[in-house]
Protein backbone atom coordinates (compact mmCIF):
# COMPACT_ATOMS: atom_id res chain seq x y z
CA UNK A 1 0.00 0.00 0.00
CA UNK A 2 1.31 3.75 -0.79
CA UNK A 3 0.19 4.25 2.77
CA UNK A 4 3.25 2.62 4.15
CA UNK A 5 4.79 5.29 3.14
CA UNK A 6 4.07 6.73 6.78
CA UNK A 7 5.90 4.36 8.89
CA UNK A 8 8.89 3.48 6.25
CA UNK A 9 12.53 4.30 8.03
CA UNK A 10 14.81 6.34 6.48
CA UNK A 11 18.43 7.27 6.99
CA UNK A 12 18.58 10.29 10.02
CA UNK A 13 18.63 13.42 8.75
CA UNK A 14 22.11 15.28 8.45
CA UNK A 15 21.41 18.27 10.71
CA UNK A 16 18.58 18.81 13.29
CA UNK A 17 18.43 22.59 13.58
CA UNK A 18 16.31 25.45 16.17
CA UNK A 19 14.41 27.79 14.70
CA UNK A 20 12.64 28.80 17.46
CA UNK A 21 12.46 28.45 21.49
CA UNK A 22 9.79 25.59 21.74
CA UNK A 23 9.99 22.11 21.41
CA UNK A 24 8.43 21.79 18.71
CA UNK A 25 10.33 24.28 16.38
CA UNK A 26 12.76 22.02 15.07
CA UNK A 27 13.82 21.17 11.70
CA UNK A 28 15.30 18.35 9.63
CA UNK A 29 18.07 18.87 7.25
CA UNK A 30 19.45 16.71 4.57
CA UNK A 31 22.15 17.25 2.17
CA UNK A 32 22.62 15.81 -0.96
CA UNK A 33 25.93 13.74 -0.36
CA UNK A 34 29.53 14.18 -1.27
CA UNK A 35 31.50 11.54 -3.59
CA UNK A 36 33.50 9.99 -1.27
CA UNK A 37 37.22 11.38 -0.11
CA UNK A 38 36.41 14.81 -2.41
CA UNK A 39 36.91 18.02 -1.57
CA UNK A 40 34.40 20.78 -2.14
CA UNK A 41 33.45 22.23 -3.98
CA UNK A 42 32.51 19.00 -5.77
CA UNK A 43 29.11 20.35 -7.62
CA UNK A 44 27.17 23.63 -7.44
CA UNK A 45 25.69 24.47 -4.49
CA UNK A 46 22.51 22.37 -3.88
CA UNK A 47 18.70 24.33 -4.29
CA UNK A 48 16.77 24.69 -0.63
CA UNK A 49 13.47 23.03 -0.40
CA UNK A 50 11.46 23.50 2.49
CA UNK A 51 9.26 21.34 2.68
CA UNK A 52 5.72 21.51 4.85
CA UNK A 53 4.76 18.20 5.70
CA UNK A 54 0.75 17.00 6.08
CA UNK A 55 -1.38 14.88 8.44
CA UNK A 56 -4.21 17.32 8.30
CA UNK A 57 -2.64 19.97 10.75
CA UNK A 58 -3.07 17.27 13.54
CA UNK A 59 -0.72 15.87 16.32
CA UNK A 60 -0.69 12.58 15.21
CA UNK A 61 1.34 12.84 12.41
CA UNK A 62 4.72 14.56 12.31
CA UNK A 63 7.20 15.20 10.26
CA UNK A 64 8.87 11.80 10.61
CA UNK A 65 6.74 10.64 7.49
CA UNK A 66 8.51 12.42 5.12
CA UNK A 67 11.99 10.97 5.70
CA UNK A 68 12.05 8.60 2.49
CA UNK A 69 11.02 12.04 0.46
CA UNK A 70 13.01 14.04 1.85
CA UNK A 71 16.03 11.18 1.63
CA UNK A 72 15.29 10.82 -2.08
CA UNK A 73 14.87 14.78 -2.95
CA UNK A 74 18.51 15.04 -1.16
CA UNK A 75 19.90 12.27 -3.25
CA UNK A 76 18.72 14.55 -6.52
CA UNK A 77 20.78 16.94 -5.41
CA UNK A 78 18.57 19.15 -3.34
CA UNK A 79 18.89 20.40 0.21
CA UNK A 80 15.61 19.88 2.28
CA UNK A 81 14.77 21.55 5.11
CA UNK A 82 11.62 19.80 6.91
CA UNK A 83 10.37 22.18 10.02
CA UNK A 84 7.48 20.80 12.81
CA UNK A 85 5.31 22.86 13.81
CA UNK A 86 2.72 23.04 16.23
CA UNK A 87 -0.37 21.00 15.15
CA UNK A 88 -4.26 20.67 16.61
CA UNK A 89 -4.33 18.78 19.51
CA UNK A 90 -1.29 19.93 21.54
CA UNK A 91 -1.19 22.95 23.36
CA UNK A 92 -1.00 25.71 21.33
CA UNK A 93 -1.56 24.21 18.12
CA UNK A 94 -3.86 25.32 15.55
CA UNK A 95 -5.72 28.89 15.29
CA UNK A 96 -2.91 30.99 15.71
CA UNK A 97 0.17 29.22 16.83
CA UNK A 98 0.31 26.81 13.64
CA UNK A 99 0.51 29.77 11.40
CA UNK A 100 2.56 31.64 13.70
CA UNK A 101 5.46 28.47 13.66
CA UNK A 102 5.06 28.14 9.66
CA UNK A 103 5.83 31.73 9.54
CA UNK A 104 8.85 31.90 11.76
CA UNK A 105 10.29 28.33 10.20
CA UNK A 106 10.01 29.97 6.72
CA UNK A 107 11.36 33.20 7.96
CA UNK A 108 14.41 31.87 9.41
CA UNK A 109 15.42 28.65 8.53
CA UNK A 110 17.09 29.27 4.58
CA UNK A 111 19.75 31.07 6.53
CA UNK A 112 19.90 28.66 9.24
CA UNK A 113 20.28 25.98 7.16
CA UNK A 114 23.22 27.62 4.70
CA UNK A 115 25.22 28.58 7.95
CA UNK A 116 24.65 25.17 9.36
CA UNK A 117 25.61 23.22 6.19
CA UNK A 118 28.80 25.33 5.65
CA UNK A 119 30.17 27.19 3.00
CA UNK A 120 29.06 26.40 -0.81
CA UNK A 121 26.66 23.55 -0.33
CA UNK A 122 23.23 25.41 -0.47
CA UNK A 123 22.77 28.22 -2.42
CA UNK A 124 21.99 31.36 -1.38
CA UNK A 125 19.31 31.67 -4.29
CA UNK A 126 15.82 31.86 -2.77
CA UNK A 127 14.03 28.93 -1.32
CA UNK A 128 11.25 26.28 -3.11
CA UNK A 129 8.14 26.04 -0.38
CA UNK A 130 6.52 23.05 -0.94
CA UNK A 131 4.35 20.38 1.06
CA UNK A 132 2.08 17.95 1.04
CA UNK A 133 -1.66 18.06 2.04
CA UNK A 134 -2.25 20.08 4.65
CA UNK A 135 1.36 20.90 4.51
CA UNK A 136 0.79 21.64 0.68
CA UNK A 137 -1.40 24.02 2.06
CA UNK A 138 0.53 25.73 4.35
CA UNK A 139 3.36 25.87 1.34
CA UNK A 140 0.45 28.09 -0.50
CA UNK A 141 -0.13 30.19 2.53
CA UNK A 142 3.56 30.79 3.25
CA UNK A 143 4.20 31.77 0.29
CA UNK A 144 1.37 33.92 -0.13
CA UNK A 145 2.09 36.29 3.14
CA UNK A 146 2.95 39.49 1.01
CA UNK A 147 -0.84 39.53 -0.06
CA UNK A 148 -1.77 39.47 3.53
CA UNK A 149 -3.20 42.81 4.99
CA UNK A 150 -0.56 45.41 5.96
CA UNK A 151 -1.49 44.86 9.70
CA UNK A 152 -1.25 41.07 9.51
CA UNK A 153 1.83 40.09 12.07
CA UNK A 154 2.27 37.16 9.42
CA UNK A 155 2.44 39.52 6.57
CA UNK A 156 6.01 39.50 5.46
CA UNK A 157 7.52 41.48 2.25
CA UNK A 158 8.09 39.48 -1.04
CA UNK A 159 7.33 37.30 -2.94
CA UNK A 160 10.66 36.38 -1.63
CA UNK A 161 10.53 32.45 -2.29
CA UNK A 162 11.00 30.87 -5.93
CA UNK A 163 7.84 29.08 -6.08
CA UNK A 164 6.03 26.09 -4.62
CA UNK A 165 5.10 22.53 -5.59
CA UNK A 166 1.85 21.52 -3.36
CA UNK A 167 1.62 17.64 -3.73
CA UNK A 168 -2.12 16.88 -2.88
CA UNK A 169 -2.37 19.98 -1.35
CA UNK A 170 -5.70 21.26 0.71
CA UNK A 171 -5.63 24.12 -1.75
CA UNK A 172 -9.12 25.23 -0.68
CA UNK A 173 -10.04 25.87 3.25
CA UNK A 174 -13.38 26.80 2.56
CA UNK A 175 -13.98 23.73 0.90
CA UNK A 176 -12.13 21.73 3.14
CA UNK A 177 -14.56 22.65 5.90
CA UNK A 178 -17.78 22.23 3.79
CA UNK A 179 -16.55 18.44 3.05
CA UNK A 180 -15.74 17.69 6.17
CA UNK A 181 -12.45 16.75 4.75
CA UNK A 182 -9.74 14.94 7.60
CA UNK A 183 -12.92 14.53 10.17
CA UNK A 184 -13.32 18.05 10.47
CA UNK A 185 -9.68 19.50 10.03
CA UNK A 186 -10.61 22.44 8.88
CA UNK A 187 -12.53 23.41 11.68
CA UNK A 188 -10.32 22.42 14.02
CA UNK A 189 -8.02 24.44 12.89
CA UNK A 190 -9.42 27.27 12.49
CA UNK A 191 -11.67 26.96 15.49
CA UNK A 192 -15.08 27.00 13.25
CA UNK A 193 -15.91 27.50 9.48
CA UNK A 194 -15.68 30.43 7.37
CA UNK A 195 -19.68 31.53 8.10
CA UNK A 196 -18.12 31.92 12.16
CA UNK A 197 -14.38 33.04 11.78
CA UNK A 198 -14.65 35.10 8.25
CA UNK A 199 -11.32 36.74 9.47
CA UNK A 200 -9.77 33.61 9.99
CA UNK A 201 -10.32 32.32 6.27
CA UNK A 202 -9.46 35.05 4.97
CA UNK A 203 -6.13 35.14 6.15
CA UNK A 204 -4.88 32.07 5.61
CA UNK A 205 -7.39 30.63 2.59
CA UNK A 206 -4.70 29.68 -0.36
CA UNK A 207 -7.65 30.44 -2.81
CA UNK A 208 -8.27 33.74 -1.39
CA UNK A 209 -4.53 35.23 -1.42
CA UNK A 210 -4.22 35.51 -4.93
CA UNK A 211 -2.10 36.08 -6.86
CA UNK A 212 0.84 34.61 -5.49
CA UNK A 213 2.86 35.89 -8.22
CA UNK A 214 5.62 32.89 -7.87
CA UNK A 215 5.17 30.01 -10.12
CA UNK A 216 3.58 26.70 -8.51
CA UNK A 217 3.28 23.08 -9.87
CA UNK A 218 0.33 20.97 -8.74
CA UNK A 219 0.73 17.19 -8.46
CA UNK A 220 -2.41 15.33 -7.43
CA UNK A 221 -3.74 11.79 -8.06
CA UNK A 222 -6.72 11.10 -9.67
CA UNK A 223 -8.18 8.50 -7.46
CA UNK A 224 -7.00 10.62 -4.18
CA UNK A 225 -9.44 9.67 -1.42
CA UNK A 226 -8.61 11.83 1.01
CA UNK A 227 -8.14 15.53 -0.94
CA UNK A 228 -10.27 15.94 -4.31
CA UNK A 229 -7.82 16.42 -7.11
CA UNK A 230 -10.88 19.10 -8.19
CA UNK A 231 -9.49 20.86 -5.22
CA UNK A 232 -5.87 21.27 -7.28
CA UNK A 233 -7.81 21.65 -10.49
CA UNK A 234 -10.36 24.67 -9.04
CA UNK A 235 -6.90 26.18 -7.35
CA UNK A 236 -5.23 26.32 -11.09
CA UNK A 237 -8.61 27.75 -13.06
CA UNK A 238 -8.37 30.62 -9.89
CA UNK A 239 -4.61 31.09 -10.03
CA UNK A 240 -4.34 31.53 -14.08
CA UNK A 241 -7.61 33.90 -13.86
CA UNK A 242 -5.31 35.59 -11.55
CA UNK A 243 -2.67 35.74 -13.74
CA UNK A 244 -0.28 33.26 -12.50
CA UNK A 245 2.46 30.95 -13.41
CA UNK A 246 0.58 27.30 -12.23
CA UNK A 247 0.47 23.54 -13.86
CA UNK A 248 -1.55 20.83 -12.61
CA UNK A 249 0.15 17.39 -13.02
CA UNK A 250 -2.82 15.29 -12.37
CA UNK A 251 -1.67 11.33 -12.52
CA UNK A 252 -4.40 8.97 -13.10
CA UNK A 253 -5.19 6.45 -10.81
CA UNK A 254 -3.20 7.85 -8.27
CA UNK A 255 -3.84 8.28 -4.33
CA UNK A 256 -2.84 10.28 -1.62
CA UNK A 257 0.56 9.11 -0.71
CA UNK A 258 1.88 7.87 -3.95
CA UNK A 259 3.30 11.74 -4.69
CA UNK A 260 5.36 11.62 -1.52
CA UNK A 261 6.41 7.96 -2.02
CA UNK A 262 10.22 7.84 -4.03
CA UNK A 263 8.95 4.12 -4.40
CA UNK A 264 5.58 5.18 -6.27
CA UNK A 265 5.66 5.03 -10.47
CA UNK A 266 4.68 8.52 -10.08
CA UNK A 267 7.84 9.33 -8.54
CA UNK A 268 10.17 10.66 -11.39
CA UNK A 269 6.87 13.10 -12.13
CA UNK A 270 6.93 14.77 -8.71
CA UNK A 271 10.43 14.87 -9.04
CA UNK A 272 10.54 16.59 -12.10
CA UNK A 273 8.05 19.78 -10.82
CA UNK A 274 10.82 20.37 -8.17
CA UNK A 275 13.78 19.88 -11.17
CA UNK A 276 11.56 22.73 -13.14
CA UNK A 277 10.91 25.37 -10.08
CA UNK A 278 14.69 24.70 -8.93
CA UNK A 279 16.14 25.66 -12.49
CA UNK A 280 17.55 29.15 -13.65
Amino acid sequence: MASDVLSRPAPPPDLVLSYGPGPEHIADVRLPPRPAGALPPVAPPAPLVVFLHGGFWRVAFDRTHTGPLATALAAAGFAVCVPEFRRTGQRGGGWPGTFDDVAAAVDALPALVRDAAGAGRVSGEPALLAGHSAGGHLALWAAARHRLPPDSEWRAPGPRFRGVVALAAVSDLSACYALGLGHGAANALLGGGPRQHPERYSVTDPMLLLPLDRPVRLVHGSADDRVPASMSRDYLDRARAAGDDVVLDELPGAGHFEVIDPLSSWWPRVQAAFAELASP
